[in-house]
């Protein structure tokens, strides 16, 4: 009898200590993070694809392109529109693909994709993801090469829903490692960043998350005096988590869905290179010449 392939493929754990994570072949996506048996994210079955975006790698850019369309030297570039209700593309180009396995260990994967030229998006990239646990927790390493002919810009971002053990997300505290908000409509910047000191209402340094409703994108991420990571934390009753990440992932989007199946409410906490539609106005962007590699780091730790 042929067993059914789950929607997200082949799961790979990888385990060291007390720390298991749960990688999947469709997407390169976090479905599952523990520690000592606490877990740190939202999770899902394998038979289900990820709720609300839930573990997934946004490459070659995070969250939204206004109507799908930016410019590339000069000419229009039209994307598929993957938020049709919104007419928007969302979150890259690789949510839905099968990862090749690369490296693999007890403790590590490295997986691997390539963004192929296509309507909207014209050099192709090679991609990878390698997931590593410790003692510490989980590490996630981002490397991007441009494999075409042309200079192309992009951004990295993720979308990992944290969870500080069993505590109930209304009885957390969420600390984010931000300076400034933008300012949406439908997922949209409409104007240029705004110091949170002059937007309480979005104010996440240090916040009760009962009765917080966000789903916004926070800038001038950077770490803290005496520090080289951005950290970001969520603390309640059963302990914290923390998204830590390289100072170049200096934005990070902060979503509370109305319902995570299963939870009730749950807070994404998302690293991001670059803000939303930023194809469009550049901010935050890394540009890179044929042949050239970039990478980047994030991980969450308990």
């Amino acid at each position: 009898m042929r067993i059914p392939m789950p929607a997200t493929g082949e799961q790979f754990e990888i385990v060291s200590g007390g720390t298991r994570a749960v990688v999947t072949e469709v997407g390169a996506g976090l479905r599952a993070l523990s520690a000592a048996g606490r877990p740190l994210v939202e999770t899902f079955g394998e038979q289900d694809r990820p709720p609300k975006g839930a573990g997934t790698v946004l490459v070659p850019w995070p969250n939204r392109v206004a109507g799908g369309r930016w410019t590339w030297r000069g000419e229009p570039q039209q994307l598929a529109l993957s938020e049709p209700d919104a007419g928007n593309a969302i979150h890259g180009l690789l949510r839905f693909t099968f990862y090749e396995v690369g490296e693999r260990s007890a403790d590590a994967i490295t997986l691997h994709a390539t963004v192929a030229p296509q309507p909207g998006w014209p050099v192709p990239l090679r991609t990878s993801v390698r997931y590593a646990v410790d003692e510490r927790g989980l590490t996630v390493t981002h490397t991007v090469t441009n494999a075409g002919t042309a200079e192309v810009p992009f951004g990295v971002g993720a979308h990992p829903y944290v969870r500080a053990g069993d505590s109930a997300t209304d009885d957390c505290t969420i600390t984010i490692a931000a300076t400034t908000v933008l300012p949406l409509e439908g997922g949209i910047p409409t104007g240029p960043a705004l110091p949170l000191d002059e937007v309480p209402e979005v104010d996440l340094r240090g916040r009760p998350m009962a009765g917080i409703v966000v789903d916004h994108a926070f800038g001038g991420c950077a770490p803290a005096d005496g520090d080289d990571l951005v950290r970001h934390r969520l603390d309640g009753p059963d302990g914290s988590v923390e998204v830590w990440a390289e100072p170049v992932f200096g934005y990070v989007q902060v979503y509370t869905p109305p319902e995570y199946p299963g939870r009730g409410r749950a807070v994404a906490i998302e690293p991001m290179t670059c803000p939303p539609d930023a194809l469009n106005s550049g901010d935050g962007l890394i540009t890179l010449e044929p042949g050239e590699t970039w990478t980047g780091s994030w991980g969450i730790s308990g």
